[in-house]
């Protein structure tokens, strides 16, 4: 399935691993962006669904692509009032570059764990030695886990923040 949430689990929980010093929103962005590659080629009836984007060499062009489209966002975003608790025009490039890489590698990743069609290091070889290295359903409890961790976390940040 495109635009999974399941990749969102880990993103969630290395930012609150990292105190914020990696974003969530960026983390998701590529993420999101990467699987657009797959939407499109499942409508188009491609004969692989996983091409050029989920490659490592791919996945970073659209984590530059995240964070080049980033700072024009963030300045039409000042332009309109946004809730309080948005919080994503005040972030440098260190959080958003380091989200949109490791949201970008990381579904590469994962989905090299569970998708045959990927070719993670292509060009360089059309192996992929991680597929089936851990069942379907331990990598989806893991990044389950790992969600739930980061959310647990985020709530008790929120929790502490409003109290104060």
């Amino acid at each position: 399935m495109p635009i999974t949430p399941f990749h969102f689990g880990p993103g969630a929980l290395v930012t609150v691993a990292t105190r914020g010093q990696v974003s969530f929103l960026a983390f998701c962005a590529s993420n999101v962006l990467i699987d657009v590659e797959s939407l499109y080629n499942m409508s188009t009836r491609a004969p692989r669904i996983h091409t050029f984007f989920h490659t490592y060499i791919g996945a970073t062009l659209a984590a530059a692509v995240v964070i080049a489209g980033f700072y024009p966002a963030r300045l039409l975003a000042r332009k309109f009032p946004l809730s309080p608790g948005v919080s994503w025009r005040e972030l440098s490039i260190i959080p958003v570059s380091t989200g949109a890489l490791l949201g970008a590698w990381s579904h590469v990743l994962l989905d090299s764990i569970m998708h045959g069609d990927i070719t993670p290091i292509a060009p360089f070889s059309d192996a992929n030695p991680l597929y089936g290295v851990i069942s379907l359903r331990a990598l989806h409890l893991c990044c389950i886990i790992a969600g739930v961790i980061g959310l647990a976390f985020w709530l008790r940040v929120v929790a502490r923040r409003d109290a104060q």
